[in-house]
């Protein structure tokens, strides 16, 4: 029975082995990676591709692999490097597709694994298509460049900047001082959401958000996002002047999420989290879950086009597996939408540098640059004149612009 199947990004050695490593498999005969100068990249979209693209699908078993299929991508010319419940398998798009298409079991005409072939078709497309242009408010955004999205919180206990901003009057400066710095987006938060904090009711988040949420449209041309996971909030944010949504549950914490994004039809970000982290394989987990929110975006009828995913960068993660998602951020990218970054002072660089949270600039701009590489479409940062700066630099040296 198949779990799942994704387009992974495996074109070293260490990413590799790690892999192996993290799903606690290995394969039955140990080749290393496949050839990297054929496999895709969609870092930036930067550069032409020479010779046949290849991909590499992880496809995951639930119950013992089906022999049928193994022989079906062989036959077709693709790599099968098979594990026990886990197969990595490499070809041009044609061939896994040809593959998949032909899973027949003997003396039948029926598919073997009608979910295989969906899902591996599926994977393919996904990866190889670009996000479609997004509206947000009165703007479209197109993808051809990083966008930058200034945080404003107005709590008075966010982990980075709680108090700070938490009167309108503060709010509205700090806004147009981001505008001026040159924030495409702005997110406007009024729940912290840093470990251990202490949840607020709605109405508290109300109160703390409409007020900042009213300034800001009224004054300032920029497209404003709501940071917040209940439907309440959402829908009154966005009558009073929000233009996108993003939720850190990926519309699993309320239930009512996924329908008031559908109602009020405007974009969402959908972010990967999670009580706990996972005891292993912190990639295929994220991968994963995303898709549980996106089944659930796709049966509330949330158009796919008005997505965006976020790795949750600090949500239920490890430090080792905060740093191990930020090298498999093009996995997250071939499932087919744009990216959001969120790295901004997080612990993650807190702890690698030795650094207090208000001393994490620089290791804040690696963040953003390596993401940007990886191909990420919007970060969020605190400090938005020096990571607006970091990422143009990026921009021009990936061939990506206006």
């Amino acid at each position: 029975m198949l779990e799942g199947v994704w387009v992974v990004h495996l074109d070293s050695v260490r990413l590799w082995e790690e892999e192996w490593r993290e799903l606690g498999d290995e394969p039955e005969t140990f080749q290393g990676p496949p050839d990297r100068e054929r496999s895709l990249s969609r870092a930036g979209g930067a550069g032409p591709i020479h010779g046949p693209i290849h991909l590499t699908l992880r496809i995951d078993w639930a119950g013992p692999p089906a022999d049928e299929a193994k022989r079906a991508f062989l036959t077709a010319g693709c790599r099968v490097d098979a594990g026990r419940r886990h197969w990595m398998v490499t070809g041009t798009p044609e061939a896994l597709t040809e593959a998949a298409q032909s899973f027949r079991p003997q003396g039948t005409e029926g598919l073997l694994q009608p979910s295989l072939a969906g899902a591996v078709g599926e994977a393919v497309d996904r990866a190889l298509r670009s996000p479609a242009p997004l509206r947000i408010g009165d703007r479209i955004f197109r993808w051809n460049r990083t966008l930058v999205m200034g945080i404003l919180n107005v709590t008075p206990d966010s982990f980075s900047d709680g108090g700070r901003y938490n009167d309108v009057e503060r709010a509205l400066a700090r806004a147009r001082e981001m505008v001026d710095q040159g924030a495409d987006l702005l997110d406007i938060g009024g729940e912290s959401t840093r470990p251990g904090h202490v949840p607020v009711s709605a109405e508290e988040e109300l109160n703390r958000v409409i007020p900042v949420i009213r300034a800001v449209s009224a004054e300032l041309d920029v497209p404003i996002s709501v940071d917040t996971y209940k439907a309440k909030v959402a829908e009154a944010a966005v009558k009073a002047g929000a233009h996108l949504i993003n939720d850190v549950w990926g519309l699993k914490k309320d239930p009512e999420m996924a329908g008031t994004v559908a109602k009020l039809g405007v974009p969402v970000v959908v972010m990967h989290n999670r009580r706990d982290p996972a005891p292993r394989d912190a990639v295929g987990t994220m991968l994963r879950e995303l898709g549980e929110s996106l089944a659930l975006a796709r049966s509330a009828g949330i158009p796919e086009d008005r997505i965006i995913l976020d790795p949750g960068i600090g949500f239920g993660k490890t430090y080792e597996q905060n740093l191990q998602i930020m090298r498999r951020l093009r996995d997250l990218r071939s499932m087919g939408f744009p990216v959001l970054l969120g790295t901004s002072r997080k612990s993650m660089i807190g702890k690698t540098l030795g650094l207090p949270v208000d001393d994490r600039v620089e290791g804040t701009a690696a963040t953003v640059a390596f993401g940007v590489a990886q191909g990420a479409d919007i970060v969020r940062v605190h400090d938005v004149k020096e990571m607006v700066r970091t990422a143009r630099m990026m921009d021009a040296m990936l061939g990506k612009g206006e």
